[in-house]
C-alpha cells in the first residue's frame, strides 16, 4: 500500500452511518482538458459506511467559470438535503454533464458543505489526493475517491446495492 503505516489506512467499514463530516487538509487537485479545475488543502469530506471519502471543495478553490448548473438532474439525500448538479465546459473539450454536485442549503448537521462542490472522479481526466491519482468509486451513483489510504470492499459495484 505505497509504504503507508497500518494506522494511516482507513477501512470504509469503520466509517459511521449517518455519515460523518470532517475538515481535511489533504492536497486535492482536479484536472480536465489540460486545465486545473480545482486545487485546495481546505476541503470537507464525508465518511459513510462502505463508501470511500467524498471530498467537497470550496467554491473559492474551483475555477467556477468552467461550471454551470445542470438543467437535467437533482437528487435528495436524507442527511444532507437537496443536491444541485453541475456541468463542466473546458474550452476545446467536450461538455461533461453532471460532473459535480453541491448543497446550496444543506441540513444543519452538514452546514459546512455550503458553497462547496464534490466531483465525480470518473468524469474528469484526473483527480489526486496528496499527489496520488484517485480511483473512482464503482458505479455511477456514488462519488467517492479511492486512494491507498482507504480499504474496502466498496459499495457501488454490481451486486452491492443491497449492502
Amino acid at each position: 500500500m505505497s509504504g503507508l503505516k497500518q494506522d494511516q489506512i482507513e477501512s470504509v467499514w469503520d466509517y459511521p452511518r449517518p455519515p460523518r463530516l470532517e475538515s481535511s487538509a489533504r492536497r486535492l487537485t482536479i484536472v480536465h482538458g489540460g486545465v486545473t479545475i480545482a486545487e485546495t488543502s481546505r476541503s470537507q469530506r464525508i465518511l459513510e459506511t462502505s463508501h470511500p471519502p467524498v471530498y467537497y471543495i470550496p467554491r473559492e478553490d474551483i475555477a467556477m467559470e468552467f461550471l454551470q448548473v445542470s438543467p437535467r438532474r437533482g437528487t435528495f439525500c436524507e442527511y444532507k438535503g437537496v443536491a444541485t448538479y453541475w456541468d463542466l465546459q473546458v474550452p476545446g473539450a467536450k461538455l461533461v454533464e453532471d460532473v459535480a454536485w453541491s448543497y446550496a442549503r444543506p441540513s444543519n448537521s452538514y452546514a459546512a458543505l455550503k458553497d462547496h462542490l464534490a466531483f465525480y472522479a470518473s468524469r474528469v481526466d484526473e483527480c489526486t489526493v496528496d499527489g496520488e491519482r484517485v480511483q473512482p468509486q464503482p458505479g455511477d451513483f456514488y462519488g467517492g475517491w479511492i486512494t491507498s489510504h482507504v480499504t474496502g470492499p466498496f459499495k457501488g459495484a454490481p451486486g452491492t446495492m443491497g449492502w
